[in-house]
This record gives C-alpha cells, structure tokens and sequence, in this order.
C-alpha cells in the first residue's frame, strides 16, 4: 500500500475540522458502559465506517468478570430548601454519579452532602465519577457551588434505571490481504469528555476510513467498547482469534496539545514499538516514550499475561497527567483540530511502517551498482528532497542483506522511514533489490 501517496493528498486541516466536528456532535450524549447513550454514540460512528454491532446480556460471564445491570438515566436534580433547582443533568449530564441508582428522597443538608463529589483544587469544575459495580447514588457540581449551600431541606431526584439488558461494543474489520491483523481500540464510555474518550474515539474512525479507502497488506480491526469491562468482554468473545493479531494500539487523549506519548505494549519491544518510537524520534518535535506498566487504559487488558498482545497506547497527554481529566473542563475548547489532525497524521506514518516494512536482498551486492545508466537518478526530485533520496538509496542498498527490515534500516540511517521505502521501491523496479517473503508464526 503507498501510503505515502495517498497522505501527500490529504487536506489535513480538513480532516481536524470534521474529526472535531464528529467530537462536537457526540459530545452532548451521555455514555457509560452500558445502555442507549453508548448504543447512540456507536450508531453514529457507524454513519461514517462500517461497524458491526454486539450485544452481550447482564450476567454473562466474561473471564473473571460479569456483564453488569444496564443502565438507563432519564432525568437527575436536586431541589434546594428556595425551590431552585441544582445540579441539573440535563444542563450537564456530569452533574449525576455515573451508574446512579434511582431515587427520590427528602433530607437534610447533612445527610445530602455525603453524597455530594467536588474538587476543592478546582472551584468551578464539575468531576467525572462513576458506581459502576456497587448501588449508591450521588451528585456532582462545583466545590464554589457546595460551599455554598444552605441549610435545610432538600429533595433529590434521580429518574433511572437498572435493569437486566446487555453490554454494546461495535467492530470495524477492514480485511488485508493477509490474515494478520492490527487492532485499534477506543473506549466509548465516558460521558462529555472530549479529550479523555471522544478524541481517540473520532481519530480512529477516521483512520479507519482513511484506510478502507485504500488496499492493505493486514487485515485492520478496529474496537469500540466500553473501558475496561468491554475490552475484557472483547476478548472472551475472541479468545481464540486473538493468535491472528500481530500489532496493536490503545486511542486515548489525542486531541489536546501536549507532546505526544506512546506507551510500550507489555513485550516492550514489539515491532508496534519499535514503528512507534522510529516515528517520534524522527518528528523533530519533543516526545515521550514510555514502558509499559499495568495501569492505564485497555492496553493493560490485551497486554495481561494470559493474552500478552502486542498492543501499545498512543496519546498525548496521559490519564490522570493533566488538570482537566475527568472534569467537566475536559470540553470542546481543550481539544483543538490541528492536534487532532497531528495525532492522525502519526497514526498513519506508524500504520505505514507496518504495512510496508520488509526484508530485501541486493542482487548485485558486490559494489555499488551503478545507478546513472538505470536512469535511477533522473527520477529523483529537487536538490534537499534528492540529497536525502540518494542518500536513502545507498543505505538501502548497502544494509539490504536479507537481515536487515526497511525499519532497521531508517533507524540505523536516522532517517524516516518512508525515504527508505521509497527508496526500496525504486531499486525493486530496476531489479536491484528482491524482496524475501518473511514467515509469520
């Protein structure tokens, strides 16, 4: 797949306008692991790519785990001792504790504050919290608006419901020519965060019609499920496909505008890995690269020992790293769509390294054969873009020994790896270099 050429005819500022504006339009729905804002929100993603649905009923079991109650909320507030409503889920849906048991209840100021979450740190904020897996109930608003509230009677109103239902999670295959698959997750669950769950969720739909756009060497898969209980019940459900998925990546955090990040999958030098790392180091711009540890998103389900997938975490900022995670300042404003066209646009340089890395061997490996009567160099372009083209193509030439990969190659040369594998297809056509079929286990 040249998919160089097809990112040279991308309008990138285009493509962060419409991921954003995808954000904006999922942004108002309120998600949680269950339930018909999360079914919303993939029906919706399924507008633009491809996805099929699946439904898993409360109660079944799933590794160590159990698909829980499904959760539905119609309505939350509470009535002040003036007749003033507070904390209105339908103004913010943040304001309801995540997975709220139904209730309806007068008490006293005393007994309503031990179900009342703030951020003394951050006043104005509203938190992000969730029950997932115990009954209570609760509120969330501004530590300022608390502190402020009077004494006396109050009435709490919480119109929802669990209930027997099922788990939602949605596919997307893009099948290659190969079996070998790359996996790319997103959790859909959070309600009106933009940057923590939306960002990686609109930058993976695109990339996925990005490439079914185009053909592909590997089979893609890409996940949208609920955090933690959805990729675990992903992969009970294919316990025994997993064996096909050779590379892999967690979508979280990519629209804000920190540096970006890439979390090791659990074997630490996967090829996923050493693609990601090749990547940022060769973007001129400050990066991080982290190793693996067992907390985080999903990668730490594909990554748990009993699977130990291939599968790092591409982000910006990291969860818990920055002031607006898990708070109602988490909004459009935070994410921006240069940032989010940034964070697609690596994507795809990592996504091109997967698909068209390979081992060559030179075919006349005694000296430097000569390129000028092939009419080699009359195809390459200005004199910066030809320097580093002649260039790419003498490491190419030298270090294609049937050992060496094209990404061996570009790491050693410190140089991108799309100059390399242009540079490979150019002396694959004047029989210079052979490709060698490389055997998968």
């Amino acid at each position: 797949m040249n998919l160089g050429a097809f990112k040279a005819g991308v309008n990138w500022d285009n493509a962060g306008v419409s991921m954003y504006t995808a954000a904006a339009d999922l942004y108002p729905l309120c998600r949680s692991i269950t339930g018909d804002g999360l079914r919303e929100t993939l029906r919706r993603i399924g507008e633009f790519i491809p996805l099929q649905i699946t439904e898993i009923p409360t109660g079944t079991r799933v590794l160590d785990w159990e698909i829980p109650r499904e959760w539905t909320i119609r309505d939350a507030y509470i009535v002040a001792p003036d007749g003033n409503r507070l904390a209105e889920f339908r103004s913010h849906n943040l304001h309801v504790l995540n997975y709220s048991a139904p209730m309806h209840a007068r008490m006293p100021l005393e007994d309503l504050k031990r179900h009342l979450h703030t951020l003394p740190g951050h006043a104005d904020w509203i938190p992000y919290r969730t029950s997932y897996y115990q009954d209570d109930w609760g509120f969330c608003m501004p530590y300022r608006q608390a502190e402020t509230l009077p004494g006396g009677e109050y009435e709490v109103v919480i119109d929802s419901e669990l209930k027997e239902g099922s788990l939602t999670y949605g596919e997307c295959v893009l099948p290659g020519a190969i079996p070998d698959e790359v996996l790319i997750s997103a959790h859909v669950c959070h309600p009106s965060l933009a940057n923590d769950n939306l960002s990686g969720v609109v930058v993976a739909a695109q990339l996925a019609a990005m490439l079914q756009a185009c053909p592909r060497r590997h089979t893609f898969r890409f996940v949208f499920a609920p955090g933690t209980i959805g990729a675990i019940a992903w992969l009970a459900r294919n316990e025994d496909h997993v064996k096909q998925i050779r590379h892999g990546m967690v979508l979280a955090c990519l629209g804000d505008s920190a540096p970006k990040t890439y979390k090791r999958s659990r074997r630490h030098n996967a090829f996923v890995d050493q693609a990601a790392a090749h990547v940022l180091s060769q973007s001129g711009e400050a990066c991080q690269i982290l190793d693996f540890t067992p907390c985080g998103y999903d990668e730490r389900q594909y990554g748990s020992p009993g699977f130990d997938l291939p599968v790092g975490c591409f982000m910006r900022s990291m969860p818990g790293a920055f002031p607006e995670y898990h708070t109602s300042a988490d909004n459009l404003d935070f994410i921006k769509p240069e940032a989010l066209a940034d964070s697609l646009r690596t994507l795809l340089d990592i996504v091109e390294i997967i698909e068209c890395d390979g081992v060559y061997r030179n075919t006349h490996p005694k000296g430097e054969p000569q390129l000028g009567r092939r009419g080699i160099y009359r195809t390459l372009g200005g004199m910066t873009t030809r320097q580093t083209a002649e260039l790419a193509l003498l490491w190419a030439l030298n270090y294609s020994d049937g050992r060496h990969s094209l990404l061996d190659i570009a790491s050693k040369a410190g140089m991108p790896f799309a100059a390399l594998r242009e540079a490979a297809d150019l002396l694959e056509k004047h029989s210079l270099l052979e490709r060698i079929p490389v055997v998968t286990d």
